[in-house]
């Protein structure tokens, strides 16, 4: 999984805020919103009399806060009360042919939108976390020491010698960079991922380098423990290997759809299988150990092999290269320290030398093993699985022991997707990646970081046909790139800081860096003509492409700089102050005031009912003429830039009552915006939205949702900003939730979505 709850943590109390990604107003933009301010005076209302002018009342209350609700059984999804009397649009409402059963397929797969729900905060205990977070590293077990002995076999029986002194070099690397991880708990008590540690303490470009070796090695996490998965189920089923891609690519699809649904994995349910591979190797190796100590230790003999390389410093160099992806994930708990209950520090740390202690005692236990009964990779069946027929047989343990090790690799392969989508969320944060990766999707996950990652990983499974062999060597490289870049980190940020110990902490982080150094260098060189290349050359891309990307973030934030020359501002053609018509009753009203209360009543009645008998019970879009239409325009706003400007000036020459909505995902960043816009002059009604749950359709949604019932006669304009670029290449950069909007509220009658273009 590498950085497991990577970089922020899973579900809860390390998922950065989507606050961070609001831009603020430095001292310069907040004295050039004041005289833009002072410009509108000139040309609106008070504030008062803007407010005066709303046709509803915008206060709708506030959603109850994410640590008050708890999820459900098998989801980190819950729904709460929706905000104001408001029911979901996206599953109610007119839809016709392709779009209703493209909308029916889409809910059946990965369920139902969710309008107003909460990724709740789970704590979890060190029993729960264990498995959970070392799920990757202990599972590597099952391929670490295969693709070591698949490298020394090369030389035949003189090569399988070095077995031993290769396994123990490769148990001492585990030890010291867990212990330097250790370390990196300490430090960053809030997780230290490999691209934050990177970034704080190296630089911009070695973060990105590190984030670049993180999303090579998330990819092919999930492409290698389906692989070393699938080949557990063909060893004990034979009969199936002829289908390996189909079988990866359909787990791949599972995995896909699960995490779009939005499944969590702590818990019970997901800790299981951890610990039935735990139990399972060790009963693989008592049994092993057992039966050697009847032969006094003797190790058998192993087939007869046909050397095809001579032993030498490469061969060997190449076998621990190999043998290191063992410790693929052994980075996990040091990013996740939030995720635990108090006190979280001591509890991850806990935690890690837990998990190093097993890692060290499966790993070289199997590879004793190994080296005791003689076995030998093959082609047909894996090294794990052949221990196993040896110790067990054909029987029930035989089947739990390849039943375990394919739920933990299937298990593995899943912590990729926390972690790919929350990297690429910080990346997008800090204006690397396209600002999609902040939003979440419909169901609270990252979508288009988990469609991301699928894709990527089944093109690299299919490519390479899902041999374990084969992939081995591209996932070295990343791995140990970001281990390297990590500890590199820590050593800087030890020697700035000169704590208590930090002599002592500085030397473990410096061994971990320079040993980490080693098998990055190694695996790159030796591995270079078995695929390594592909890896180096996709960090290269990335590193192009994510600075490329916040080059265009950087022109783009300077371009919506507030500039008073630039501020566009409702100026009337005779002068008039561009104040809002105040609310006017309904036509039905007035007629009601002229002919007599009694009648006109009636009159009334007859008229409502026959608007409700239309679209199911709304009310009916019967305007015949402008006067019947009353407006209020809804200026969704994040930022006071100056396409917000343009937005709110825009909405104000209409001469209709306005609204302006901010969707806030903090009480913080409420609180920061409301103070510029007081700065601004508050000239526009403003009603700010607190919604901690990381969405920000859904809950505009609803609130746009709940007004509309507050009165189903009010046309409602939305009017929403949008950046405009020049290149088409740079489109897809940015967000498009004017569409995301129409869709979501296309089937409620009178609502008009609509945009403000400001070109960059």
């Amino acid at each position: 999984m590498n950085d497991a709850h990577s970089e922020t943590g899973a579900a809860g109390p390390g998922v950065p805020s989507p606050a961070e990604a609001l831009p603020g107003l430095d001292e310069d933009q907040l004295h050039v919103l004041g005289e833009v301010g002072r410009a509108w005076a000139l040309v609106s209302g008070g504030p008062g009399g803007q407010r005066h002018a709303l046709p509803v009342d915008p206060d709708l209350g506030a959603f109850p806060p994410s640590e008050a609700i708890g999820p459900d059984r098998f989801g980190r999804m819950v729904s709460v009360a929706p905000l104001g009397p408001g029911t979901s649009p996206a599953d109610e409402g007119p839809a016709a042919g392709a779009s209703r059963l493209a909308q029916r397929l889409r809910h059946a797969v990965i369920g139902a939108p969710l309008k107003s729900t909460a990724v709740t905060r789970e704590r979890m205990r060190k029993l729960v976390a264990l498995p959970v977070l070392s799920a990757d590293a202990l599972s590597s077990v099952a391929y670490g020491p295969e693709a070591m002995l698949a490298v020394l076999v090369l030389a035949g029986t003189a090569g399988l010698d070095y077995t031993t002194p290769i396994a123990a070099a490769i148990a001492f690397l585990m030890l010291a960079v867990g212990v330097s991880y250790r370390q990196t708990i300490r430090a960053y008590p809030h997780g230290g991922g490999s691209y934050i540690v990177a970034s704080d303490n190296l630089g911009r470009v070695p973060g990105l380098v590190a984030a670049a070796g993180l999303m090579t090695d998330y990819i092919l996490t999930v492409a290698v423990s389906i692989a070393s998965g699938v080949a557990a189920i063909t060893s004990a089923l034979p009969s199936v290997s002829g289908y390996t891609v189909p079988m990866g690519a359909g787990v791949i699809a599972l995995l896909l759809v699960g995490n779009l649904r939005g499944l969590r994995q702590a818990g019970a349910l997901f800790a299981a299988p951890t610990y039935a591979f735990i139990v399972a190797v060790f009963a693989l190796i008592a049994v092993g150990l057992h039966d050697a100590a009847g032969r006094d230790f003797h190790a058998t003999a192993t087939p007869h092999l046909n050397a095809t390389e001579g032993v030498g410093v490469l061969l060997v160099m190449r076998a621990f290269a190999s043998g290191s992806t063992a410790m693929t994930g052994i980075e996990a708990i040091s990013n996740a320290v939030p995720a635990f209950q108090p006190t979280e520090w001591r509890n991850a740390r806990t935690t890690l030398t837990w998990m190093i202690g097993l890692l060290i005692t499966m790993f070289a236990g199997t590879t004793a093993i190994v080296v005791l009964d003689g076995v030998v990779p093959r082609s047909d069946e894996t090294v794990l699985s052949q221990l196993a027929h040896r110790s067990f047989g054909s029987g029930p343990m035989y089947v739990f022991t390849q039943a375990a090790t394919a739920a933990v690799l299937l298990l593995a392969a899943n912590t990729a997707y926390n972690d790919f989508p929350r990297v690429l969320f910080l990346l997008a944060r800090d204006g690397h990646a396209p600002r999609a990766f902040l939003r979440l999707g419909d169901r609270l996950a990252f979508s288009n970081g988990i469609t991301l990652l699928s894709v990527a990983a089944a093109l690299v499974f299919v490519a390479f046909s899902g041999d374990t062999a084969s992939l081995i060597p591209l996932y070295a490289v990343g791995v140990f790139l970001a281990f390297t870049l990590s500890q590199a980190g820590m050593v800087r940020h030890w020697w700035r800081l000169r704590d208590r110990h930090w002599r002592k902490s500085l030397f473990f982080n410096a061994t971990g860096c320079l040993l980490s150094a080693l098998v990055f260098i190694t695996a790159g060189i030796t591995k270079f003509t078995e695929g390594a290349w592909v890896a180096i050359i996709a960090v290269g891309v990335f590193l192009m492409v994510t600075m490329s990307i916040h080059r265009h973030y950087t022109a783009v934030r300077a371009a919506l700089r507030l500039h008073p020359q630039s501020i566009e501002i409702p100026m009337s053609h005779d002068g008039r102050r561009y104040e809002p018509r105040p609310p006017e009753p309904p036509a039905e009203e007035a007629g009601a005031e002229e002919a007599g209360a009694e009648e006109a009543g009636k009159e009334g009645a007859e008229r409502d009912g026959a608007g409700e008998a239309d679209a199911g019970g709304t009310v009916g879009e019967d305007e015949e003429s402008p006067e019947e239409i009353r407006h209020l325009s809804i200026v969704p706003i994040s930022t006071l830039d100056l396409a917000g400007m343009r937005a709110l000036a825009y909405a104000a020459s209409l001469r209709q009552p306005v609204l302006a909505l901010h969707l806030s995902p903090s009480e913080a960043e409420a609180d920061r915006f409301q103070r510029y816009w007081h700065v601004w002059g508050d000239h526009l009604p403003l009603e700010v939205l607190v919604s901690p749950y990381r969405a920000t359709v859904a809950p505009l949604v609803n609130y746009i949702e709940a007004l509309h019932e507050q009165q189903p006669r009010l046309t409602l304009t939305i009017i929403v900003p949008e950046i405009v670029t020049r290149r088409r290449r740079h489109r897809f950069l940015h967000s498009r939730t004017a569409n995301r909007l129409q869709r979501a509220l296309r089937p409620l009658p009178k609502i008009v979505v609509t945009t403000v273009a400001y070109h960059v």
